[in-house]
């Protein structure tokens, strides 16, 4: 076979790779996205705790970045502290090579079965959490046959001497090795994929130990600079954990090349196969950089708060969430190019929703009045970006747009106008409600405590939602969205009855805060109905949304 044709099979079966552990994080996400982040808020009570959360949500979104990213969020709403999030992202490591272990094991036979259930599950069943089961389920299948197809693709690279000159040059020269795995890791954007390509590799003997130990130790590295990159621009705490977590893998990796390169280490009695001892000692590593860096992560706290300085220094900018715009002047004779400046800003009004909104529970329970008053602040900002859309949008509208240009501004305005009411309801009703909580000292019921928690965790997992269909325009997911709606009206009114039953059997707690308890839901529920808004005028092009929910005896009286 011409070595073209093998490397372009061998694209093929990689990307199949990158995209099945793709589909797999994403099932994951959303069948326990309000789980895995419920977890991820659970974990900031010790630093142990924590990192065991992060091998627990690694393992499951089988990424770390992908916790780095949730961590990153939350530290930026002040949810995390940064030695937590550096605890968490040393456990997420070992989460990320505990995958890779068990996804080598050798379970080709299981392909087809893994395939028909997950498709089965996915395409044929109703319930939405089953079919994100299938979804997973069919990830894996197809992370399974990817590598069966690595294999094949490489097959007649075994009969060449080209490989075996490639891998012994590379057992040679470890800088090489660990810069190429490193590199290829940042590309790739998944060191679980990288890694199981090198066991792959290994399997099929196109891969010494020697020259695959060094690139499993680039890897480490690439996999902290892409955490590290994807937050460059996000706030300081953010970048403190992933700069920090940098720092942490870095270090070891080179200290590890150093030591492997001066010694024989004795890698082959990790395992009875080449593949075998690459991801064992992948996993190895990152359980001793667990054991290593947890005592230390206040310390590279502390350095990387130097590196990084933030609102804790008076040089800092105090008002992080005021950031350039993302609408572009220069563009807008382009509808199509300043519609994207539009949605990209919009977007950021989103996040900014979503900075007000994640607190609520907190200020309501701890009750500090200076973090009321400093998320009360966004709002501000919110109003702003909300009135540069709309004098944005409408310059557009003067040009000549097609018509599903001018549907698409319109849509990207009332989306906006929405956003601005939803945060109000944060400002203006949620925030003071809080406020008064503080003033008068009272407290809720544990069970209508929970209650209420519940509604705010499903509402941020539906302001995630919300923004992913606002940037995809994915059908699936505004249909998902749209039955969040309804499984959220559900919520609010089964509080409100216990709510009321708790009235009934003289609750002291819920008979002091029964008008906050329900109108803090009333306020949960009215944002979520001004989010679902985003989903409609893509369901109704598809038809799938109808024009009245009266019935048509009603609706034609």
């Amino acid at each position: 076979m011409h070595l073209s044709l093998i490397l372009l099979h061998l694209a093929g079966a990689v990307m199949l790779l990158l995209y099945a552990v793709q589909i797999v994080r994403m099932g994951v996400e959303s069948a326990w996205g309000g789980q895995l982040r419920a977890m991820l808020r659970a974990a900031k009570t010790s630093d142990l705790r924590a990192a065991l959360g992060g091998v627990t949500l690694a393992t499951m979104l089988q990424s770390s970045t992908a916790v780095a990213i949730l961590a990153c969020g939350f530290a930026t709403s002040g949810f995390l502290s940064v030695p937590t999030g550096l605890a968490l992202m040393l456990g997420a490591d070992l989460g990320s090579a505990l995958v890779a272990r068990i996804l080598s094991i050798d379970l080709g036979w299981l392909v087809p079965a893994f395939l028909f259930v997950g498709g089965l599950l996915h395409l044929k069943v109703s319930s939405p959490l089953l079919q994100e089961i299938g979804r997973m389920v069919l990830g894996i299948g197809l992370i399974l046959l990817s590598l069966t197809l690595i294999g094949s693709a490489t097959g007649p690279l075994r009969e060449s001497a080209l490989p075996a000159n490639v891998s012994d040059y590379l057992a040679e020269d470890y800088l090489t090795a660990f810069l190429i795995g490193a590199l290829f890791t940042w590309l790739i954007h998944s060191g679980v994929a990288f890694v199981l390509m090198l066991a792959a590799f290994a399997t099929h003997g196109l891969l010494t130990l020697d020259a695959a130990i060094p690139m499993i130790l680039g890897c480490n590295l690439g996999g902290g600079m892409i955490a590290f990159w994807l937050t460059r621009g996000m706030a300081t705490d953010a970048q403190r954990i992933t700069t920090g977590n940098l720092l942490f893998r870095s270090g070891a990796a080179i200290a590890a090349l150093a030591v492997f390169e001066a010694t024989d280490a004795g890698i082959e009695t990790l395992g009875s196969t080449s593949a075998t001892a690459v991801v064992n000692f992948h996993l190895a590593f990152n359980l001793g950089l667990v054991a290593i860096g947890l005592p230390f992560v206040g310390a590279v706290a502390r350095l990387t708060g130097r590196m990084h300085p933030g609102s804790d220094d008076p040089s800092a900018d105090a008002e992080p969430w005021r950031t350039p715009s993302a609408l572009d002047p220069s563009v807008i004779d382009t509808p199509r190019l300043a519609l994207a400046s539009a949605t990209r800003e919009l977007l950021r009004m989103g996040e900014l929703i979503e900075a007000m909104a994640r607190p609520v529970m907190s200020l309501m329970e701890d009750g500090d009045r200076d973090a009321i008053a400093r998320t009360r602040k966004i709002d501000a900002e919110v109003n702003r970006i909300h009135t540069r859309i709309k004098l944005y949008l409408a310059q557009v509208n003067r040009g000549q747009l097609s018509e599903d240009e001018a549907r698409r501004s319109i849509e990207l305005t009332d989306f906006a106008i929405n956003l601005e009411h939803a945060g109000d309801i944060v400002a203006k009703h949620l925030l003071a409600l809080a406020d008064k909580k503080v003033r008068t000292e009272w407290q809720f019921s544990p069970a209508g405590w929970a209650e209420l928690t519940e509604l705010h965790q499903k509402l941020m997992d539906n302001i995630h939602l919300s923004l992913n269909v606002l940037v995809s325009q994915d059908h699936p997911s505004a249909r998902q969205l749209v039955r969040e709606k309804q499984r959220m009206r559900d919520m609010a009114r089964r509080t409100q009855d216990l709510h009321l039953k708790r009235l009934q059997d003289g609750t002291p707690e819920s008979i002091e805060t029964s008008g906050m308890h329900l109108e803090i839901a009333r306020g949960f529920k009215e944002m979520n109905s001004l989010l679902v808004t985003v989903a409609y005028p893509l369901l109704a092009r598809s038809g799938e949304l109808l024009d009245s929910r009266l019935s048509q005896d009603q609706a034609a009286s």
